[in-house]
Order: C-alpha cells, then structure tokens, then sequence
C-alpha cells in the first residue's frame, strides 16, 4: 500500500505498514516471521496504461513498468492469485489504439505468476466492446465466483447504465455505474449456494453514495450482508487508499497505479489469507 493511511476502525488497524482485518488471530501472530498464510492474492488498480503524456499526477506510461515491479514482488511471496481491479487501460482516441494498449499491458500482466483475474473498469471500454476487451484478456466473462484456500471469491461488473444498457464505445457517463438486475440474481444465488468466507472484488465502489460510487450500491450491500459470508470487498476508481465498515464488512479502496512517478508510488499490495479469517494488506 502507499503511505497514505486509511481510516481505521474496530475490525481494522494498521501495524508496521500493514492493515489486518478482522479478529481471527492476535496481529502479532499475523505479523510473526513464521507465521504462513493460507493464501497469497496480489492486488492492482488503475493502471490506466496508455501511450499518451503525462497528465497532472497521471503517469501513463510508467504503469508497465510499475507493474513488472509488482510482478517481481508478487513473485517473492509467491501469490497464489493476481487481481486487478479495474482501469487497467486508459481512454484512447481510436479503436486501434485503444487495442494496441490493451495488448500492451495484457502481455505484462500475463506474465505474473499465479492465476490472473480481471475487474472491468469505465476505462477499459471507452472505445471497446466488453467483448473486445474479454478477448483481449482471454477471459470469459465479466463477472464470476471461484474458490481458493477454503475462501470465496465474486469478481463483480458495474459497468452497466442506469437503463441496463453495458458500456461500449463511449455511450456512457461514467457516473452511470449500475448493477444490472440480471448480475444482481446471480450475485444472490452465487452467495446463497456458498457455505465460505467471502471477499468481493470491484471496481466503482460500493461504500459511498457520490459519483465514484455504483448507483445500487445500497441493494448491493444488502445482498452482501444478508449472506453473513462477506468479510471484505476490495475496490478501485477513486485512485485513494480508503477504508470504511458498513455493518460489518470491510470495504477496501486502493491507491491508482497510475498515480505518482517512480517506484515509490507503484501501488501495489498483498493480500494474505489467515486461519481464523484474518486478512493482511501489505
């Protein structure tokens, strides 16, 4: 995580730079040297890789480097997984280019260890087609569930209009983000049917009511309480690290890659997964 501190509360703290959630084990046998995880998940956001100058504290060309230092990182702790959360490309001015940047940046991220997934973000269908951008990142779909280490894990799509309608070719505002009623049926058969702990993945956030945030977000958060299996969600868009409970699930937003120049502000961060369903951000 960047230096940037988020807020902290009951269920989340920081120590030495890390932030725990949940209360499963004590933080100091969290943060032992022996202590292993069930699992490891390497987290980007916002990358926004584009050939195009610097703009403001946007460094678009620095994010493929960023991400090989990542990439190096994730490697030491060998991640089991590697989520990006969205904006993985910026907006460009033509269908070619726009291509060109999702192939790129797709060449760097499919070269991280473990199992990649990816989060649609606003950006990634500025001029693309959602699947355009899906067969650009050889995935399937946009949204999903897996397993991992006795934990479960929804990769959610917001990237819809107000009137249902998916983003595509730049027939969107991007402070339209939606969850359709169709990904809302699944997403409550999904966590129906799950007997795990769960963590959500997200690009628009769901814990806020402004322009940064999914329009349903609250039938959203009602789905993911109602479960009583979601302990986290981990989002993008606002390139800020933020943090925030809402009866009783964490929601982690984290700092845009993008943002910053050098190694210093790479932003990146590993999620580990603990016995007693206890989470390390480092």
């Amino acid at each position: 995580m960047s230096n940037e501190q988020p807020t902290i509360n009951r269920r989340a703290f920081v120590r030495n730079g890390t932030l725990i959630l949940g209360s499963g084990l004590a933080a100091d046998e969290l943060l032992a040297k022996d202590s292993k995880p069930l699992a490891r998940i390497g987290l980007v956001t916002d990358l926004h890789h584009a050939d195009k100058p610097t703009r403001g504290s946007r460094h678009y060309r620095e994010s493929l480097g960023k991400l090989e230092e990542a990439g190096t990182a994730f490697a030491k702790v060998s991640v089991d997984h590697v989520v990006e959360l969205g904006d993985f490309i910026d907006s460009a001015d033509s269908l070619s280019s726009e291509k060109k940047h999702l192939k790129d940046v797709q060449a760097k991220f499919s070269a991280l260890p473990a199992q990649k997934h990816h989060v649609l973000g606003n950006h990634c269908v500025h001029m693309l087609t959602k699947d355009e951008f899906l067969e650009g990142v050889q995935k399937p779909k946009t949204y999903y569930s897996f397993d991992s280490a006795g934990w479960h894990f929804v990769v959610l799509d917001s990237c819809f209009r107000s009137d249902g309608k998916p983003y595509q070719r730049n027939n969107f505002d991007w402070k339209d983000p939606n969850i359709p009623a169709d990904e809302l049926e699944w997403l409550a058969a999904d966590l129906k049917q799950n007997t795990k702990p769960t963590i959500v993945f997200a690009h628009q956030r769901l814990d806020l009511s402004n322009h940064y945030a999914v329009k349903n977000a609250p039938a959203i958060r009602s789905l993911l309480e109602k479960s009583g299996k979601v302990r986290a969600v981990f989002q993008g868009h606002s390139h800020k690290n933020d943090l925030k409970e809402i009866n009783g699930i964490s929601y982690v937003t984290l700092v845009a890659m993008v943002e910053g120049t050098g190694a210093a502000n790479s932003g990146y961060s590993i999620l580990s997964l603990f016995p007693g369903e206890s989470l390390a951000l480092t």
